[in-house]
């Protein structure tokens, strides 16, 4: 039966119908759904295009497991913790750092910013080399103390780092006791050697030196802001964080990549699921078109109707009659919108055909395709066109109409 249902649906909607309007009408939902749908498909790759841009620009900078203290600033971390650390297979490296915020001064310009001290093996696990856009990373030599400059504060400051001859003063107040008189903050000196760009900061008021230095600038020794951790390939780091946390203990917490800046991913997901809201809202008023088509051609049909419940249709077969033509009509709108959208994605992908203004890292906004957004999106419109049916459709069951006799 329900076989049969289906095929006087689809016969209603390509066969011939007694006025021309009915035609244009369903032709109109059809347009209307396909570029609502495309317009869904489109939104979504386009907030997918940005997380993969800031994931990826998150590679230099963040490390693939960070260990952060629950309550504080700082912790302190054993020989026999670390060895116990290094023992865990699939841990290749671990960078200790620290930092703090600083006053920086330059020539007599000013700026409060974050000063990070890393040990030698921050290279290796974070490869913030790489990230390095002018100079070279370079944070100590012959006791004489470097840096590296985030792009942001270096501007601020009107940083020269071809000048070997001025270096940056960084003050921090000191945290011991002060006699009368004594200074109330902690001096110390270095030489920036390089330009970087952290990228996922808007704030760009990173400097990064040695770890001997910031410890003592803030006066206190073998106490660290984070554990930096870099991973073999392969590793499983979900079974890694549970071996790792039993011996940091409770007080200490283990982030993966993205956890490190979960705040700004977060926030991205939630604007993308609230576009996606809003666009489906535009969507179910699109579709007032297709109950209007379905209004019309219940009217058309209702001798069809009548002959149908002379053989025996009963309400609900009528009724399911106009839902599947409904179906049948959204389903269309969604394989055009499909086609529309995928033409759109490769024009962009290819050329750029929607730009960003001057001043962004990237000049056309990105965009990548998943699968189960196309599922999403199939449920979503399929769902609203389910709706508007249901009026049109019970209209058409309850009609009480009876066959004139000659």
């Amino acid at each position: 039966m329900v076989r049969l249902l289906l095929d006087i649906s689809r016969r209603y909607l390509i066969g011939k119908k007694s006025a021309n309007i009915i035609n244009i009408i369903t032709a109109i939902s059809v347009f209307g759904i396909a570029i609502g749908t495309a317009a869904l498909i489109l939104i979504l790759s386009v907030f997918n295009g940005f997380e993969l841009l800031l994931t990826s620009l998150f590679n230099p900078f963040n490390p693939d497991l960070k260990v952060e203290t629950v309550e504080g600033k700082f912790f302190n971390i054993s020989d026999e913790q670390l060895a116990q650390i290094y023992s865990i297979n699939g841990v290749e490296s671990v960078s200790k750092s620290i930092e703090e915020i600083a006053l920086f001064d330059y020539k007599g310009s000013q700026e409060l910013g974050i000063i990070k001290g890393v040990d030698d093996a921050f290279v290796q696990v974070t490869q913030i080399d790489t990230a390095i856009n002018f100079g070279r990373f370079l944070i100590k030599k012959d006791k004489v103390n470097y840096a590296v400059v985030e792009e942001g504060i270096r501007n601020k400051l009107g940083l020269n780092i071809e000048n070997k001859s001025v270096p940056v003063k960084v003050y921090m107040p000191s945290t011991k006791k002060k006699m009368f008189g004594a200074k109330e903050f902690v001096t110390k000196s270095f030489y920036p050697t390089g330009i970087f760009s952290k990228s996922n900061d808007d704030n760009n008021q990173y400097i990064i030196t040695n770890i001997a230095l910031v410890q003592s600038l803030i006066e206190k020794k073998n106490l660290y802001s984070a554990l930096e951790i870099k991973l073999g390939s392969g590793a499983d780091i979900e079974s890694l964080k549970p071996e790792m946390q039993n011996i940091l203990g409770d007080g200490l917490i283990i982030k993966n990549r993205f956890e490190q800046d979960e705040v700004i991913l977060k926030t991205m997901k939630v604007e993308k699921w609230i576009f996606f809201l809003i666009t489906g809202l535009t969507i179910f008023l699109i579709v007032v078109n297709l109950v209007a088509a379905l209004w019309m051609l219940v009217l058309d049909k209702r001798r069809d109707i009548s002959i149908f419940k002379s053989f025996g249709f009963t309400k609900r077969d009528i009724n399911n009659i106009f839902l599947f033509l409904g179906v049948f009509i959204t389903l269309i709108g969604i394989i055009l919108g499909f086609l529309l959208a995928l033409l759109l994605y490769y024009i962009q992908k290819e050329y750029g055909l929607i730009g960003l203004s001057d001043g962004f890292m990237i000049d056309a906004y990105p965009v990548q395709l998943r699968w189960t957004d196309f599922i999403i999106v199939t449920l979503t419109v399929l769902f609203i066109g389910f709706l508007a049916s249901i009026i049109p459709s019970n209209k058409a069951s309850n009609q009480e109409i009876t066959l004139r006799s000659t």
